[in-house]
């Protein structure tokens, strides 16, 4: 899974600098519970927390997201023959490449719905993507009731056709709001093209039961905070 090898990721970068992981928490402003559930794929960092980690210990946020270094091939030997010069010019071009061919580009994503404030986003290339919301938050009208069962499921449309990309199952008393804060989605999708995330073809699902077998359902549809180039 996708959000565990980023935890194992995290885990080996700060083991390599040797802290612990209160000293981790402390360097990023959050708790240890919180690189706790990071290492052990529970949960994973937002975006700002996975750029100050890049930041902190020189990593590229592409290895980040792939949860692993990035395989570059032996060429030494033969490039030497060709001279200094001829190995600083191909350096350069294989870095260019590296940098506008894999690089990840982000787009925010945002809720249209005025009940709900989504925090979340899209990082992609020409190769891959991936969709990573950290919070859902409820602000309409005042909700006590309790609900036996509480199914998140997030969806995309295309052309009157729905798939669901990811679903969030709990069962047992619950309000919607204690049940929000823990709700995350990461997931490896395979669009590769920002300009492929219409707005409206994404959107979050939330089902609730309650104790009388009453359905409460909310449609919450997403947008790209920022156009496509």
């Amino acid at each position: 899974m996708a959000q565990e090898k980023i935890g194992e990721f995290i885990k080996k970068l700060r083991q390599e600098n040797l802290l612990t992981q209160k000293e981790l928490a402390d360097k990023l402003g959050v708790t240890y519970q919180a690189v706790s559930k990071w290492e052990n794929g529970k949960n994973i960092p937002d975006l700002l927390l996975l750029k100050k980690m890049c930041a902190e210990f020189h990593c590229d946020i592409n290895e980040l997201l792939n949860g692993e270094k990035k395989k570059r091939k032996k060429m030494v030997q033969k490039i030497f023959l060709f001279g200094i010069p001829f190995l600083v010019f191909l350096i350069l071009i294989v870095w260019n490449f590296f940098s506008h061919s894999h690089a990840f580009e982000f787009k925010t994503l945002s809720s249209t719905c005025n009940a709900f404030r989504i925090s979340g986003s899209i990082a992609y290339n020409k190769e891959q993507s991936s969709i990573y919301i950290s919070n859902v938050e409820y602000c309409g009208e005042e909700e006590k009731e309790k609900y036996k069962k509480i199914t998140c499921t997030l969806y995309e449309t295309n052309e009157n056709q729905m798939s669901k990309i990811s679903e969030n199952v709990y069962e047992g008393d619950i309000t919607l709001e204690e049940y929000l804060k823990d709700v995350r989605f990461y997931v490896d999708y395979s669009k590769s093209i920002c300009r492929e995330y219409l707005e409206g073809s994404l959107f979050i699902e939330i089902q609730g039961i309650d104790t009388d077998g009453k359905i409460q359902v909310y449609k919450i549809p997403l947008s790209l905070q920022d156009r496509c180039p």
